[in-house]
């Protein structure tokens, strides 16, 4: 069976060091992989998920010194959102106040408990209280414990001028359904896989278009699990909708083509092969700086000018 869903979200932050110090020490995620934007290799791609890097995990960001802060927006993600234990809302309600992160009061939302917050840069995220999911794998940071760890992406939520294009897609080429709605909600969930398996819309004609910048979301990327699979979803595309992507690109973990939704947000299909543990061992994910082979030559001058992360 196709495994649907989110392969993985990608943002833009302000600094580096600032961004790991959130997403590892705060949030608890693993750093999975450290590498360099493949179009700038001045400036890192920092990949934080579970202890594998599963698909349905992966956070990216492309991290700038002096970013400016972007302006949330009609063609745009709203929220990331991730799954917690039900009974660990708690838990990372203490945990925010604690440590000063920005976040409202727990609400419902499709009848689920759900906690949102902002990280540094102003990126609405949210934690998603879900039962029975005590037994999953989860990565255990420090003073994090395993029961109260982040199992992977709950949803993301699109903003869009108009919600029923944008959803014909999630249906047509990635196995999404129109699950229900809640308010201005509407949700499509897909089956295979809990891991990112939900995308919120909300329509909102007449709002400022979104502007990217430091807390934006730069792309959503949907899971195919190989060539073949990916080659279907840009057949449909094409046929179906008349939306051409561009060509394949490799970005050595998976490989990638790009269009544009009708609602203007930037969608990404990858592969799932051939996975983070392609070019260093499991149990040492993200410890390393990895370059694709066009830059390798370049790898001095390339460590040089990144910032420290520690």
């Amino acid at each position: 069976m196709q495994i649907n869903g989110i392969h993985h979200v990608t943002a833009i932050a302000g600094p580096a060091r600032r961004n790991l110090d959130f997403y590892g020490r705060v949030l608890g995620l693993r750093l999975v992989k450290k590498t360099v934007n493949f179009d700038d290799p001045g400036t890192y791609h920092l990949y934080y998920g579970d202890a594998a890097g599963a698909p349905g995990t992966i956070l990216t960001f492309f991290p700038w010194e002096h970013a400016a802060p972007g302006r949330l927006g009609v063609g745009e993600t709203q929220e990331t959102a991730f799954r917690v234990p039900e009974g660990a809302i708690g838990f990372w309600t203490h945990r925010l106040v604690e440590l000063g992160v920005v976040h409202e009061q727990p609400q419902k939302r499709f009848g689920e408990t759900v906690l949102a917050f902002r990280d540094p840069d102003g990126m609405r995220l949210a934690l998603v209280g879900l039962p029975g999911i005590e037994s999953e794998p989860a990565w255990e940071a420090s003073d994090i414990p395993a029961e109260y760890a982040i199992r992977g992406f709950h949803s993301v939520s699109l903003l869009l001028e108009d919600a029923a294009p944008t959803g014909a897609i999630l249906a047509d080429v990635f196995g999404f359904r129109e699950f229900g709605r809640d308010g201005a909600l509407i949700r499509y969930q897909a089956e295979g896989t809990p891991l990112g398996n939900i995308v919120d819309l909300r329509a909102a004609g007449g709002f400022l278009p979104a502007r990217q910048g430091a807390g934006s979301v730069h792309h959503i990327a949907f899971r195919a699990a190989d060539d073949a699979a990916q080659q279907e979803m840009v057949r449909r595309l094409a046929e179906n909708h008349g939306i051409r992507t561009t060509e394949q690109r490799d970005r050595n973990y998976f490989r990638s083509v790009y269009f544009r939704e009708p609602g203007r947000v930037l969608f990404e299909i990858a592969t799932d092969v051939p996975g983070f543990a392609v070019d260093e061992a499991p149990e040492t994910l993200g410890q390393a700086l990895k370059l694709p082979p066009q830059y390798e030559a370049q790898r001095s001058h390339i460590e040089a000018v990144l910032p420290e992360l520690v």
